[in-house]
């Protein structure tokens, strides 16, 4: 199954129409699964709020099928971090997505090009 894990940023780009939006949802669509951490619900839903664009939201993350790691994740902060600097929130993101897919199987989608540097760095098809 040909699976996605979706940061933040995809979708702050889609909802608030910024330049190149279609193609980051048409890319995002052509992922059989949509996997994200559980924070990028909270973040886009504050981004959907300052911007008034609360109303696309809902529509937008109903595939996404939320991880909820059930441990601390300070093995994957290591790695991320042995891998290069990022800011708490996208370190999150990342060390999720290791926890979700330690082979790195899955791709990683992100408009930042610091955590997309760093998630190739670790493997993952980017």
């Amino acid at each position: 199954m040909k699976t996605a894990f979706v940061d933040t940023s995809c979708f702050v780009a889609i909802i608030t129409g910024e330049a190149g939006s279609e193609q980051i949802a048409s890319r995002i669509g052509s992922f059989e699964k949509i996997v994200a951490s559980n924070l990028l619900e909270a973040e886009l839903r504050s981004v959907a709020n300052r911007e008034n664009v609360a109303a696309n939201v809902d529509s937008r993350i109903a595939r996404i099928a939320w991880l909820h790691p059930d441990r601390p994740l300070t093995g994957e902060f290591h790695d991320v971090l042995a891998a290069g600097y990022l800011r708490g929130a996208d370190l999150w993101h990342v060390a999720v997505a290791l926890w979700a897919d330690p082979r790195h199987e899955i791709t990683f989608l992100t408009l930042d090009n610091r955590q997309k540097a760093i998630a190739r760095a670790l493997g993952f098809p980017t």
